[in-house]
């Protein structure tokens, strides 16, 4: 169904439910609203609004999707609470970014002790390693390929004032990511998902993690000058674009001695 055509039958209110508009796409019952959540995402997945661009007001939307505006507000409300879109007073509604300083770190969840992330300033990152190769069983697994599927595997150092505290591994799928470069990740400043978000269209939108608590290896402490024996937070991490399409996946050991991980829970 395309994204401009109206649902059937029309609106009666935010909360009816309807069994047969967007066929296919959702399931039969689906509130009307989810419906037109769901077509708002659908034009977000094929970039008809690009991340830090303004989308159509609720009045638009409304008209183009033939519902009432409460209908419209209900859907970008929860997509505004699940951080694809932001609201700014007075100017409108815009596609969330990684780009904007709010959302710069908006998976990392290591914070220092004393202080916030801002105040630590920004991370000095090095990549130790950055190369193409075939996907293992493991990894492809994990990112949906198939096993020899080509990846480019990067190995990134963070150091927070001078210290090296995160240490990643991480995989990326070969085919969306086709001309990244070591040399284009190390130039690029801002954000590892800007660059994906601005040079390949990959916005990731969600993630998963699983955390435990690991030894390094010989070389790992080495690159974290820390003995092998330090206990350090190994986490897990795949990350998604719309759809839950995994993107990549990060394995990054963490030190913990001047740093803890923080999760607010609601």
């Amino acid at each position: 169904m395309a994204a401009n055509a109206p649902l059937t039958p029309p609106d009666s209110g935010s909360t009816e439910s309807t069994s047969g508009a967007w066929s296919g796409q959702a399931p039969a019952f689906s509130p009307l609203y989810q419906q037109i959540k769901g077509l708002i995402l659908q034009s977000l997945q094929q970039g008809e609004w690009k991340p830090g661009e303004v989308i159509p007001s609720e009045f638009d939307l409304a008209a183009r999707y033939k519902v009432s505006q409460g209908t419209v507000r209900k859907a970008v409300d929860e997509l505004a609470a699940e951080n694809l879109l932001v609201r700014r007073q007075g100017r409108g509604t815009f596609v969330g970014t990684h780009a904007e300083q709010q959302a710069q770190y908006r998976f990392l969840r290591l914070v220092p002790d004393h202080g916030t992330i801002d105040s630590e300033g920004p991370a000095q990152r090095d990549f130790v390693d950055c190369k193409r190769q075939r996907a293992s069983a493991d990894v492809a697994r994990l990112l949906g390929l198939r096993t020899g599927d080509p990846v480019l595997q990067a190995r990134r150092l963070l150091r927070f004032n001078g210290v090296p505290t995160i240490l990643e591994d991480i995989w990326l799928p070969g085919g969306p990511f086709k001309g990244l470069t070591a040399e284009r990740l190390s130039q690029y400043h801002g954000p590892m998902y800007a660059l994906f978000e601005s040079e390949f269209g990959v916005r990731m939108v969600r993630a998963d993690e699983k955390i435990r608590a690991l030894a390094p290896d010989a070389s790992q402490a080495a690159l974290l000058e820390v003995p092998a024996t330090t206990p350090l937070l190994s986490v897990e991490r795949i990350a998604y674009t719309y759809n839950d399409v995994p993107m990549e996946l990060r394995r990054g050991l963490y030190r913990t001695d001047t740093h803890h991980y923080r999760n607010e829970l609601s």
